[in-house]
C-alpha cells in the first residue's frame, strides 16, 4: 500500500504502518512473517485485520506493540508512526508509557492474560497506578468502575479469575484495556475461546465501549461475519502482505483479490444445498520458502507467467479500493468480474 491509499486526512490518521518487515530467525531458517506491510488506521475507526492462521497478523499486533520476542524475532525495517511518532523509535522506558496508557490489546485466552494468584480488582488498580496519578484507594475505585462498566458486579471485585466463566474473564480482560482510556485497541481474536451466544455479548459489548470511549480498534479475526457487523474498514493479510485494502460494503460487494473471493466463497451459504464446501486450493505457503513473485499465484486459478516472477504493487482499482493483483485490478478497470 502507497501513500495514496489513505483516504483519511493526517489530521484524522491515528496509526500509519509504513513497509513494515518483521522476520523470525531461527536454526532451521527465517520465518518472513510480515513484508513490507503498509497500513494506515484512522481515528475513530475498526479496522478488521483477516487471514489465515500464519498470515501474519498477530506479529503485526506484537509489532505494533512492541512486543516481538528478541531472539528470534527481528523488525529488519518500516515505521510505525501513532499519532505523528515512530513508535520503532522509542526507547522501552517510553514505550512501557505507550502500552496500556495509549495502546491497549486484548489477546484471545483471557486466562493467559489474567494473573491466577491475584483478585481482578487489583490486576485492573494496577494497570491505573501505572499510567494515573492516583493513589491504591482511588485505583481500586476505579477499577470497581471499570467492572460495572463491563457489566459485572461491584460486589465481585474481589473474586479471582478462576471464579468466572470464560465470557466474564474476557470481559475484565476488556475492563484492564479500557482502564486507561487508549486511543487505539487492538483485539487479537478476542472471542475465540467463547461459545457462539457469548462471543455475540462480548462483542456487542466492544462495540458499545468503543463508542463510549471514542477510540479506534485493529481488530484481528479469520471470521467474515465479526468483521460484516463491527469493522469499517478491511484489510485482507496473506502470507506477511496485505493483498486487498477497502471500505467494508466496497470490500463484501465486489471483491478483487482471488484470495478475498475464495475466502467469500468458502463461507457456507444457508440458501444453498451443497454435499461440499468450496475451498482454496492447495495450502499456504511455508513462511520459510516463499514462492518468488506474487505469494498466492500457485494457487490462483487467474495467475499468469509474470505473477511468478515479480511482487505485484497494490493498486487503486476503485476510490479507497487497492489490491495488489493487476490482473483482477485490470477487469475491474474494464468493468468485468
Amino acid at each position: 500500500m502507497t501513500d495514496k491509499t489513505n483516504t483519511n486526512t493526517n489530521d484524522n490518521l491515528l496509526l500509519d504502518i509504513r513497509d513494515l518487515t518483521i522476520q523470525y530467525v531461527t536454526d532451521s531458517g527465517t520465518v518472513h512473517a510480515v513484508e513490507n506491510l503498509n497500513l494506515r488506521l484512522g481515528r475513530g475507526e475498526t479496522l478488521g485485520f483477516v487471514g489465515e492462521t500464519g498470515a501474519g497478523k498477530t506479529t503485526t499486533a506484537l509489532g505494533i506493540m512492541r512486543l516481538i520476542p528478541s531472539p528470534p524475532g527481528v523488525v529488519r525495517s518500516g515505521k510505525i508512526i501513532f499519532e505523528g511518532e515512530d513508535l520503532l523509535e522509542k526507547s522501552e522506558a517510553e514505550m512501557r508509557a505507550v502500552r496500556g496508557g495509549k495502546i491497549a490489546m486484548i489477546f484471545q485466552d483471557p486466562m493467559t492474560s489474567l494473573n491466577p494468584v491475584m483478585t481482578v480488582d487489583k490486576q485492573i488498580a494496577e494497570m491505573i497506578k501505572l499510567h494515573k496519578n492516583v493513589g491504591e484507594a482511588e485505583s481500586l475505585k476505579l477499577a470497581g468502575d471499570m467492572l460495572e462498566l463491563v457489566g459485572i458486579q461491584r460486589e465481585r471485585m474481589r473474586d479471582y479469575p478462576h471464579q468466572f466463566s470464560g465470557g466474564m474473564k474476557q470481559r475484565v480482560v476488556i475492563a484492564i484495556a479500557l482502564a486507561c482510556d487508549p486511543g487505539l485497541l487492538i483485539a487479537d481474536e478476542p472471542t475465540t475461546a467463547l461459545d457462539v451466544t457469548i462471543q455475540a455479548q462480548v462483542l456487542e459489548l466492544m462495540k458499545e465501549l468503543k463508542r463510549q470511549f471514542d477510540a479506534s480498534m485493529l481488530l484481528i479475526t479469520h471470521d467474515l461475519g465479526i468483521v460484516a457487523d463491527i469493522c469499517d474498514k478491511v484489510a485482507i493479510m496473506y502470507a506477511g502482505r496485505v493483498v486487498e485494502y477497502a471500505d467494508k460494503r466496497a470490500l463484501y460487494t465486489s471483491p478483487l483479490h482471488p484470495y478475498t473471493i475464495g475466502l467469500f466463497n468458502s463461507v457456507p451459504d444457508l440458501d444453498e444445498d451443497k454435499e461440499a464446501l468450496n475451498t482454496i486450493p492447495g495450502l499456504m505457503p511455508d513462511p520459510m520458502d516463499l514462492p518468488s513473485g506474487c505469494a498466492f499465484h500457485p494457487r490462483c486459478t487467474h495467475a499468469t507467467e509474470e505473477c511468478s516472477k515479480s511482487k505485484p504493487p497494490m493498486v487503486e482499482a476503485g476510490p479507497g479500493h487497492f489490491v495488489s493483483c493487476p490482473v483482477r485490478a485490470g477487469l475491474k478497470a474494464q468493468g468485468g468480474e
